[in-house]
Order: structure tokens, then sequence, then C-alpha cells
């Protein structure tokens, strides 16, 4: 019996031993976070909760790829378009006169066909020279020009024609079907009628993107928000390029979570909860809902050297989470994900223990049998 007992305790001292190497899919959060308390670790821990989380969502953004400047709600602008340098006018001019300045004998009318705005915003007219017509509207233009026709030829009758020029068109640069240069059929076209005339969204774009560059700036939005919202159908300008491109922002998830994986952003704004979510979520046999970590890197002009909690006081930075309590649950629903954050999901200390267990209970039902023989 003794014989029996001395078997089963080094085979027991032998498993525990070997316990400390097996092979896990994840850290412990004890682990990641060992030597967070000494003078100078070199990275700093936020638990996320609600005293935190209003501080921790106003530090500086980290990840984005391209700086934007928010988006531009609609404006109504004026009915017709507006005359600027570069637009191609059709004029034509009739006069009922028997010895007309302008009308040959035999015809009732003259051409002026793809007449060129100028830089200065005249348009060469004979017998008047250059006559203003920037920032006119087509009609107010035909007036301009009658009128001064009229001192000169009393019984003129004009036409004027508007082909939008460069500075009265915009670029639907990719993403839709028929990208190219599109002009402006009057001042209140707006993003989603040039998209439409586009052909609409590639089919095949995951959480599409709406960049509008506009003189020098870049603004950004998904197409789902204009979607749901039609305040923010921008009005375009003449010059206006639209980009259309596929989500680029993502996050990693490591460790006991249901993929491991890089995941691509589904929508404008993703919080812990979601990313959690979108990762599959927590490994039911060996997660710990008590060690969700996010780790961000900082740039460091984000970094604060004088402790204000503005901002974070050093460059590498892990959030924890805690999934359950009420507190950590709702601070982790409106915690905000960055772009390029790792979400870890840590294991529970008790998995080693339960594997530790179930192999010493193999190993005694085999030693048993053993001593048996």
């Amino acid at each position: 019996m003794q014989e029996k007992y001395r078997l089963t305790a080094m085979l027991c001292l032998t498993l525990l031993l070997a316990a400390c190497s097996l092979p896990r899919a994840a850290p412990m959060q004890s682990e990641v976070l060992a030597g967070s308390e000494n003078q100078d670790p070199g990275f700093a821990v936020y638990l996320v909760n609600r005293t935190t989380l209003p501080t921790l969502n106003k530090w500086p953004k980290t990840g984005e790829t391209e700086p934007t400047s928010g988006w531009i709600n609609r404006q109504r602008g004026p009915a017709d378009n507006l005359i600027v340098p570069g637009d191609i006018l059709d004029i034509q001019i009739w006069s009922s006169e028997e010895n007309s300045l302008l009308v040959a004998f035999d015809q009732k009318s003259a051409a002026l066909p793809a007449s060129i705005v100028t830089p200065a915003g005249t348009v060469f007219i004979p017998y008047l020279g250059d006559v203003r017509v920037i920032n006119m509207t087509p009609e107010n233009a035909r007036t301009n020009i009658q009128q001064q026709l009229e001192t000169q030829i009393p019984a003129a009758q004009v036409r004027l024609v508007l082909q939008p020029g460069r500075l009265n068109s915009v670029d639907l640069v990719g993403g839709v079907i028929k990208p190219g240069s599109y002009p402006l059929p009057d001042r209140n076209f707006t993003v989603l009628g040039l998209i439409a005339q586009g052909g609409g969204v590639q089919p095949d774009l995951e959480n599409p993107q709406i960049r509008l560059q506009r003189n020098g700036r870049i603004y950004g939005a998904s197409i789902d928000r204009l979607y749901a919202r039609p305040i923010m159908d921008t009005t375009l300008r003449g010059g206006d390029k639209i980009i259309i491109e596929e989500e680029e922002r993502y996050f990693l998830s490591l460790g006991s979570a249901g993929e491991q994986d890089i995941i691509l952003f589904d929508r404008d704004r993703v919080t812990g909860l979601e990313a959690i979510t979108l990762a599959g979520g927590l490994h039911t046999q060996r997660a710990n809902p008590q060690g969700i970590l996010v780790l961000r890197e900082f740039p460091a002009s984000a970094v604060a050297h004088d402790g204000r909690p503005s901002l974070p006081s050093h460059k590498n930075v892990i959030f924890a989470m805690d999934l359950t309590s009420a507190d950590g649950l709702f601070s982790a629903k409106n915690f905000e994900i960055n772009p390029g954050d790792v979400v870890l999901a840590t294991e529970s200390p008790v998995v080693n223990v339960r594997t530790i267990f179930s192999l010493v209970g193999s190993l005694l039902g085999i030693s048993t049998n053993a001593l048996r023989l």
C-alpha cells in the first residue's frame, strides 16, 4: 500500500511540475500586468469604469490612417448654377433688323458657340467686347448681355446655354460602378445624387467609407450614416472630389476569444463590448471575463509628463475591463476601441487547475490499474 501512495505522489509531483509549462491559448491577466507596480514599468494600466470612462474617451485618438475633419451637413444652395471661369457658354443672338450688325442678310440669328469664360470672368461679344458674367446665373448673364446689346441692336434677343466647366463639375473617383467627372446640374446637387449617377456603391465593399476632398481638406463618414441621416447628404460644390473606399480600420483580437484575427471595423464607432462580439465572444472554457485587456500605443506627443489626467501618462497603455459587474459591462459598452488596438482576452487561472486535476485523475486511474497487475 505504501508503495502505491509513493508512486501516486511521484506522479502527481511530476505532473504539477510539468503543469507550469502547459500550452495555453492566452496569458493570464497577472502575467501581462506583472511589474506594473514598479517605479518605471514602461506602461500604464487604467481600469475602465464609470469614474474613468469620461476621461479615457477624451484622450487623443490613435491609429487613423488619414486625418479627416468630420463631415459637412447639407446646406441648400441657389436653384441655378453660377457661372465661373472655364465654363462654356453657347450664345445665340436674334435680330429682326434688315441691316443688323451681327446677323447676315439671309439669316435670322447669329451663333457664338463654345464661348469660354476667361479667368477674369468675361466672354467676348462682338461690338460689346468683354462682358462680365462671373458669379451670375445663366438667366442673369443672358439678361445682362441682351441689355448691353440693345444699345447697339435695339431688337436683339439673346439665348444662352451653360455647359459646366471644370470648376462647375465634381469628380467621383472610385468605389462606384461608373466613376468619372460629372457636371453640376444645379447648386443643390448632393453626394447621394452623385453616387446614384455613378451607378451606386460597389456591392463588394465592406463598410464603405466616403471621403470628400474640398479646398485642401478631407471630410469623412460612412455611407451607412449618410443613408440614415438625410442632413448629412452634403451639397456639392464645383471642384469637389468624392472617393468611396472599403473600411481600412481594424483591431487585433488575441487570446481566449472566439477568433484570433485582424478584424475590420464594421461601423464608424466600435466599443469594447462590440469588439468582443466581433471577435466571436469569449471562450466559455478558457476566458477570464474579469481580465479583458486593450493594449494601445500613443504617439509621444500625446503623453503627459506632468501628471495631467487629460492625457495618458505613458506611451504604452493597457485598459482593463471587468465584464462580471454591471459597472464593468456598461463601461465596456461605451469604451471606444481605436484602430490598431489589441483586444486581449486573458485566460482564467482556473483553467490550469482544472487541467491539472483532470490529468491527476487520469494518472491515478492508470497507476491503480498498474498496481493491480
